[in-house]
């Protein structure tokens, strides 16, 4: 376990603390008489999601059996099939859980919970999929930017030239930006959109979303994007690290599109599924349903940094200060996926991590 996990645990577990009452005051739902199991097959972090899972099994009863796959998550359930012990499975980026849906490992699932904790194009509208949280994909700028408002589209506008820093364009947050870019402006602006931002760039497209925040406060860059839940990492960091220090540096913009009326923001997601042959598949069910119960979402936010899928439940005091409450993009995140692939070749057509 990395660093990063051990810290993002500790503060996770105490997120957990300070949750517990609220989960207990609202729940009021009995303990099974013997204890169930299901288990979970996740990309995830085991550290980001163990304050979830432990306050689920406190619920219910239910031991879930985790299992962190950290890569192959698709080939592997494919090659378990009918075998599979997997019920549920857990997974971030949209273009990951599709995969899963289109690899014929998921399947649909009804849920009344569900259907009415998470907006309509956030799940798959057959219930193979559901967004568990959200992660937008925001403007990081150097605090002198007198900036205000932003769209996707300005970056590739000359007057930055020289100024833009971004991790790998490859990188699935980035080429899930760019798929959402050809759903809203079409191929050919988001070709001659990615050919700009490629003529902007301070440094190779490269690194990490922090490393970003942290060319900026070297004075490498003026601008880039990044993930909302960096923000909270680095802005809840001990005072005088470098995680700090670069959080500190940056002020953040929730962008929008040129041509979309709603002013909505791009996001990605952590999403799961409950697995085609799933032999706990009651139990599947209710792991999803207490995974977008408010108790639960507030825990996504106070433990990851995300924002929660479900409306009406409270940001954790650092986003909200710093990047305030999100308007979602309505584009379903399905038509977003369809073009992931395209965009994955335009970013290879420009060059764009060369």
């Amino acid at each position: 376990m990395t660093e990063r996990s051990r810290v993002q645990g500790r503060r996770a577990a105490r997120a957990l603390l300070g949750a517990s009452a609220t989960w207990l005051a609202v729940t009021a739902l009995p303990a099974q008489a013997a204890a169930d199991e299901l288990t979970l097959y996740t990309t995830r972090e085991p550290a980001l999601i163990q304050p979830l899972i432990s306050a689920f099994s406190a619920q219910s009863n239910i031991k879930v059996n985790t299992v962190f796959v950290k890569d192959g998550l698709l080939e592997r359930v494919k090659a378990e099939s009918a075998r599979s012990p997997a019920d549920v499975l857990m997974t971030v980026d949209i273009g990951n859980l599709m995969d899963l849906v289109d690899g014929g490992v998921t399947q649909p699932v009804k849920s009344a919970a569900l259907e009415s904790a998470i907006p309509a194009n956030l799940r798959g509208a057959d219930g193979q999929w559901f967004s568990l949280s959200l992660r937008a994909r925001v403007l990081y700028a150097d605090k002198s930017q007198p900036l205000t408002s932003f769209r996707y589209e300005d970056l590739a506008n000359p007057k930055y030239k020289g100024k833009v820093c971004i991790r790998a364009g490859q990188h699935p947050y980035n080429t899930a930006l760019v798929a959402a870019l050809i759903a809203h402006d079409g191929e050919a602006k988001a070709e001659q959109w990615l050919r700009g931002v490629k003529a902007n760039l301070a440094r190779k497209a490269t690194g990490g979303d922090r490393d970003v925040a942290r060319d900026i406060l070297g004075g490498i860059c003026d601008v880039g994007l990044a993930n909302s839940y960096y923000v909270g990492q680095m802005k809840s960091a001990k005072e005088g690290t470098d995680a700090r220090k670069w959080g500190d540096a940056i002020k953040v913009v929730r962008p929008t599109f040129a041509n979309a009326k709603s002013g909505g923001t791009h996001v990605n997601i952590s999403g799961a599924a409950v697995a085609k042959n799933a032999p706990q598949r009651a139990n599947a069910v209710k792991l999803l349903e207490f995974l977008v119960s408010e108790p639960a979402q507030s825990l996504y936010a106070q433990a990851n940094y995300e924002y929660p899928v479900r409306k009406g439940v409270a940001l954790d005091p650092i986003i909200g200060q710093a990047i305030g409450e999100l308007k979602v993009d309505p584009l379903p995140l399905t038509e977003i996926a369809k073009y992931r692939k395209q965009a994955s070749a335009l970013v290879d057509k420009v060059g764009f991590d060369q």
